[in-house]
């Protein structure tokens, strides 16, 4: 079990009536109506850089799904600084890395976590060449097969500039979400950001700005979405 103490809070688990809730909500019905005649199963997360909230975003978004009874799995492909396993609170001894190198098998590196419908395979013990395991074959085939297990599959993926693993995952996947956030990264660094992925004609579905003052819309929020008596 993970240290307590590395868990970020699940803000649409805990308190599911606040305006921040309210917002993962909001993005979850966006990206259904994003795509009419498509379905969207595998979704990739990513950032411009480190720290902006993607991790954050993606488990809120999960629980989002899980909270509307869709059967979610989130997968920790962020293979340099895994985290899910800390908010989760689940194992990291095993995960996607011994998926992907055929040393176990997919039921043998699912989790269910403590919330309802929401499954996770973590990272897995931290591989010497990320980019390459994530490009192989068998990565493409193990997503093939949790498409049909699951209603939507999240994947944390590491910041688009840093390294090459995002752009990768992104080909393997319907589509994408950016998250930026506004008071750290400047213009280039996200235009870069999605440079990469339009480098590899990843479907980019929206971007998600981060910590954006709105201070004088909460008081609305919390009166309309507010514990009515």
């Amino acid at each position: 079990m993970s240290n307590s103490t590395n868990r970020r809070p699940i803000i649409t688990h805990e308190n599911p009536k606040s305006p921040i809730s309210e917002a993962y909500r909001t993005l979850r019905t966006n990206i259904q109506f994003s795509s009419i005649d498509e379905e969207l199963k595998v979704l990739m997360i990513t950032s411009a850089g480190p720290g902006e909230g993607k991790s954050t975003t993606l488990v809120n978004l999960a629980v989002a799904y899980a909270q509307a009874d869709k059967k979610v799995l989130v997968i920790d492909a962020d293979l340099r600084k895994p985290t899910m396993h800390h908010t989760l609170q689940v194992s990291n001894r095993w995960g996607l890395t011994n998926l992907l190198t055929n040393q176990l098998s997919i039921p043998e590196v699912l989790q269910a976590s403590a919330i309802k419908n929401l499954n996770i395979i973590t990272s897995g013990p931290i591989p010497p060449n990320p980019s390459e395991i994530l490009a192989s074959k068998k990565m493409t085939s193990v997503l093939d097969e949790l498409r049909q297990q699951f209603d939507i599959v999240l994947i944390d993926a590491p910041p688009a500039i840093a390294v090459t693993d995002s752009q990768i995952i992104a080909t393997r996947s319907d589509g994408v979400i950016l998250v930026v956030d506004s008071d750290r990264v400047k213009r280039d660094a996200a235009l870069k950001a999605k440079q990469n992925l339009d480098n590899v004609r990843a479907r980019i579905l929206g971007v998600v700005l981060n910590n954006v003052d709105r201070k004088n819309r909460d008081a609305y929020y919390y009166y309309y979405y507010g514990e009515s008596k």
